[in-house]
């Protein structure tokens, strides 16, 4: 819920502070960081799991991720503090002048682009929580992966996939969004079920396909925040883009774990890269058929 309350203000805080034709490269970094956060995370957690003993890590150890993530809360409320509004309509709402929006005005006043948001971000969200988060466990479950390499393998391809982010969102500024987000939704629709069926318990197995993944998922990753932000004019930017985003993440990234999980426990694991190849085609089909290109798209 804090990821997704926050997602769509921290996007258009990025897209609206970026220069014209560098809106892909800006909207980058709302990957990067969540990447840093996702390596920090996982960084604590395993010098706890080593430094403490179970019963320790049981009664009080698990508490002190959060309370880091409360301390780095405090640091996200300084910085905002002091930074300077992005939109003029803000500072007019905020003065009085205009009329704040109304919750669902972006519903509302602009369905289809709601819409697209939903089917740009199906395919998206599945590949993300899939090959950031879920991989390593797949493979645990599935070829019996060692759990050590493999936790190693997600820090490596974590690694790799911040650094590719500005790198995809500049190529984004230079040959647009639809190209990117074309390339990002056939190579899940068409690797999936080849790449997971390959999967061994050999070292480089799981990280080639997991950096192989990679590319491709930032594809999408790297100009989401600026796909998202270009559909709505200033207005309702933040609440046109950010509730049926994160509504999507919730509904089929957030399960995804539990999916794949669930087709393992039923015996039928090699059904998961189908479901993911289904969801990219979905995508895909919005990308070729329904979104238009934004990349010089003035912010109205």
């Amino acid at each position: 819920m804090s990821v997704g309350g926050e997602f769509a203000a921290a996007t258009t805080f990025l897209v609206e502070s970026a220069p014209h034709g560098r809106r892909g490269l800006y909207s980058s970094f709302q990957y990067v960081s969540t990447t840093i956060g996702q390596l920090l995370a996982s960084g604590l957690a395993a010098l706890l799991a080593t430094l403490l003993i179970e019963a320790d890590m049981d009664s009080y150890g698990w508490r002190i991720p959060f309370f880091v993530g409360a301390l780095l809360s405090l640091v996200g409320l300084w910085i905002r503090r002091g930074a300077d509004e992005t939109s003029a309509v803000a500072g007019e709402i905020q003065s009085g002048k205009a009329e704040r929006p109304k919750m669902f005005e972006f519903l509302r006043n602009y369905p289809r682009s709601a819409a697209t948001i939903v089917g740009i971000t199906i395919a998206g969200t599945v590949a993300y929580y899939t090959w950031t988060t879920f991989l390593p466990t797949y493979a645990q479950i599935t070829v019996d992966f060692d759990v050590a390499d493999s936790l190693q393998i997600g820090t490596i391809s974590l690694v790799f996939f911040m650094i590719l982010q500005p790198l995809l969102g500049m190529l984004s500024d230079r040959i647009g969004r639809k190209p990117m987000l074309i390339t990002f939704g056939i190579g899940f629709v068409v690797l999936p079920v080849p790449m997971l069926g390959l999967l061994t318990d050999a070292y480089a197995s799981l990280l080639v396909v997991q950096l192989i993944g990679m590319v491709f998922l930032g594809c999408f990753t790297s100009i989401s925040a600026a796909v998202n932000a270009e559909l709505f004019p200033t207005r309702v930017r933040a609440a046109g883009a950010g509730f049926p985003y994160s509504l999507t993440v919730a509904i089929f990234g957030g399960t995804a774990p539990l999916i794949g999980t669930a087709l393992k426990d039923a015996g039928n694991p090699g059904l998961f890269p189908w479901y993911m190849s289904a969801l990219a085609l979905i995508s895909t089909l919005v990308y070729l058929f329904v979104l238009r290109e934004t990349k010089d798209k003035p912010l109205s």
